[in-house]
């Protein structure tokens, strides 16, 4: 299946200071997973097939359990077409060549 985009907001009920912590959890596991991605204040956005980036939503909120969240609440968007997509088609032109 070809590339698609797919972007995450994770919004875990937990004190707030252990909201960034645990959101930090959920990018580390993003990074290891070794696919594209960009990270941005709001939202992560991720490049890879359909199935490697809902499996990647799922492990966010796995994490999000098992740091003590009594709630996981996601937004997340998605982008495909046939052929696939990437980054640089996108966004290539506003990057620092």
């Amino acid at each position: 299946m070809p590339a698609m985009h797919l972007s995450l907001q994770i919004l875990p009920r937990v004190p707030d200071e252990r909201i960034y912590p645990t959101v930090d959890k959920v990018i580390e596991m993003i990074r290891a997973s070794g696919l594209p991605h960009i990270i941005g204040p709001m939202e992560t956005t991720i490049e890879g097939e359909m199935d490697q980036l809902f499996d990647l939503v799922k492990e966010a909120h796995r994490i999000c359990l098992a740091e003590g969240a009594s709630r996981v609440g996601a937004v997340i968007k998605t982008d495909m077409k046939p052929g696939g997509l990437s980054f640089d088609e996108k966004i290539g032109k506003y990057r620092d060549k």
